[in-house]
């Protein structure tokens, strides 16, 4: 008889199953700052998303099966409203050594964060001597107020791309301006999306796990385990598949299609639990973890593949 082949209920990649700790997701700037050490500007934005709809679009894509043909796709919407700059945060083995705030802040943003009290060294001070530094980055906020869907803005720390100087040039002359997503992301470009999935609280070991129900004679039970752990040791361990929390996790999804973005006045969609899209949005290629509201962390692809890149799909028009 063939060898019984049977994987374990439920990947333990990613354990503890426990909720996320805050709802915009740090990120490890190091590994895309090396990667994309090409790029001058952002290496990340902020979006909210807005729902999902379908589109018509044309297959541009070489050696494609339906190329040259209109073709029927799922996308999500988010809306990127523009971000500014809080402060200037300069490292030094991989620790900040200086930051330097903004002076002009939103009353939104004061409300939320407890500003210091000691007047910071001015960004031209830092000039002279920016050659110490190792690393420059931005800590960023969105101006969600402009959506008309909350007030507090979201805050996330930015990796910038290029060398030392030209990180400095753009944190500089970017200080007091509102920075569009469009300005660092065009349309057909791949990127990844960080963001806490949806929760589904307490759930049993059938969703949670993924195990398989047992027979409708069983006496213990039908959806868990049969049994928990051995005689000896006598202790159940981390590995069983057991009730517990679903949903709520930070997760990460690569080499996302951006399709189209635009002004969202042209948009005469309004979507469930979230309404009109007042700012910018982007049409991403389908789906995006996340209910609808949820902060999403877009940022520039860290292990990009050549069949997702080579793929050139062009909008005709929105159907629902």
């Amino acid at each position: 008889m063939p060898k019984t082949h049977k994987p374990r209920a439920g990947s333990l990649q990613y354990w503890p199953r426990k909720r996320a700790e805050k709802i915009v997701p740090s990120v490890n700037w190091q590994p895309l700052e090396k990667k994309h050490h090409d790029k001058k500007g952002l290496l990340g934005f902020i979006g909210y998303k807005a729902g999902n709809a379908r589109i018509i679009a044309s297959d541009l894509t070489p050696d494609s099966l339906t190329k040259n043909k209109q073709i029927i796709l799922p996308v999500t919407v988010l809306e990127v409203p523009s971000i500014k700059i809080l402060s200037i945060r300069f490292y030094k083995n991989n620790n900040v050594s200086t930051e330097v705030l903004a002076s002009d802040l939103d009353k939104e943003l004061k409300r939320k964060i407890k500003l210091p009290k000691e007047k910071s060294r001015s960004i031209n001070e830092i000039e002279k001597d920016i050659d110490r530094y190792d690393n420059i980055r931005v800590i960023v906020y969105t101006q969600v107020k402009k959506t008309g869907k909350k007030k507090a803005p979201d805050i996330l720390e930015m990796g910038i791309g290029g060398t030392i100087r030209e990180k400095f040039d753009f944190a500089k002359n970017n200080l007091e301006k509102e920075i569009a997503f469009k300005d660092f992301f065009p349309s057909n470009q791949l990127i990844d999306t960080r963001a806490v999935t949806k929760g589904f609280g307490l759930t049993g070991p059938v969703a949670r796990m993924g195990i398989a129900l047992k027979s409708h004679k069983s006496e213990k039970g039908q959806r868990r385990p049969g049994n928990l752990a051995p005689w000896h040791p006598s202790r159940v361990t981390f590995r069983a598949p057991l009730a517990g929390q679903s949903g709520f996790f930070t997760r990460v999804q690569s080499n996302i299609k951006i399709l189209d973005q635009g002004q969202g006045n042209k948009l005469s969609l309004i979507f469930p639990h979230y309404g009109k899209i007042e700012t910018d949005y982007v049409l991403l290629k389908g789906s995006v973890q996340g209910p609808a509201k949820r902060a999403i962390v877009l940022t520039s692809p860290l292990r990009e593949t050549k069949k997702t890149k080579k793929k050139n799909l062009e909008v005709i028009k929105i159907i629902e």
